[in-house]
């Protein structure tokens, strides 16, 4: 399942580096509740492309998007590109 980074997780003062908000195309929260617990992947483009993998944590909103926390940090040039669900990640049952 693909689907697009949105933002970096933030308030009006902080920016949570690991913390992004994902859209995979849900239509409500009840839907983005199901895939809590599912591993994502980032793959960049370029010479060497690197992986960064997180996993989803809470839905966001009521318009189904998710939240995921990252190993690591994502680049800003993350933002509206594509990011993958792993097929055999565990998920909220």
């Amino acid at each position: 399942m693909k689907g697009t980074v949105v933002q970096f997780r933030r308030g009006n003062r902080t920016l949570t580096e690991k913390h992004f908000t994902l859209n995979f195309d849900c239509k409500n929260r009840a839907e983005a509740m199901k895939l809590i617990g599912k591993e994502v992947v980032w793959t960049s483009t370029g010479k060497e492309p690197k992986k960064i993998s997180g996993k989803i944590s809470s839905a966001h909103g009521n318009k189904g998007l998710v939240r995921a926390i990252f190993e690591r940090g994502l680049p800003g040039q993350a933002l509206t590109t594509e990011i993958e669900m792993k097929e055999n990640s565990g998920g909220k049952k």
